[in-house]
């Protein structure tokens, strides 16, 4: 059961030059793919004379969501090098963006290969890996009145409240730190009437 997981709580920047070429590594925080494919279109706008822009993103816990792009390059040039240093760090919510502006001088398989992942791990080392609690979703429904004891509960058992519609009768979306589930929604479920729903993935 894994319980927490590793990511970066801020973006970074950092440039590698090789034979004239430069590369820019963006690495940032990421919540979901459309997060990324926001930043991704953001900096193609802002380097549009660039040669490439490759990419690798892991997001989750369950290892199967994750993409890397060579953008044009050799395959396997870049978005693997890039990828494998996220892994290297054991980090996930994590996206990195190499923008590549072309110096001239071909650099070759092995050499492309080395410029991604330098670039890539200089990023990541610029920027502070924290480690954050896995969350799972739960959907409540209750009175108003009871609002006050709810938030209590979720402040205790440090959850994060995600959605919040608060009328006479509200809805909230929680995460919910794994470690602490059961305790937490049978605290929740024992409070008159709140209505407490797992939200499945």
């Amino acid at each position: 059961m894994i319980y927490h997981y590793n990511t970066i709580d801020k973006p970074s920047l950092a440039e590698y030059k090789d034979r004239g070429s430069r590369f820019l590594a963006y690495a940032f925080p990421v919540q979901g793919t459309d997060d990324f494919k926001k930043r991704l279109k953001e900096l193609k706008e802002e380097h549009p004379k660039a040669a490439h822009h490759c990419f690798a993103y892991r997001i989750g816990t369950d290892n199967n969501n994750f993409r890397s792009s060579d953008d044009g390059e050799p395959s396997g040039t870049a978005g693997k090098p890039i990828l494998g240093q996220i892994d290297s760090k054991g980090l996930t919510n994590t996206a990195v963006v190499v923008v590549r502006y072309f110096g001239g001088t071909l650099l070759g398989v092995p050499g492309l290969i080395n410029a991604y992942k330098m670039a890539t791990s200089l990023a990541l080392q610029l920027t502070p890996i924290t480690q954050k609690p896995v969350l799972v979703e739960y959907e409540l429904q209750f009175d108003y009145t009871v609002m006050n004891d709810i938030m209590m509960v979720i402040k205790r058992f440090g959850c994060a409240v995600l959605e919040n519609e608060a009328q006479l009768f509200c809805r909230m979306v929680i995460g919910v730190p794994k470690s602490d589930v059961e305790a937490c929604v049978n605290k929740l479920k024992d409070m008159h009437g709140v209505e407490v729903r797992p939200i499945k993935e």
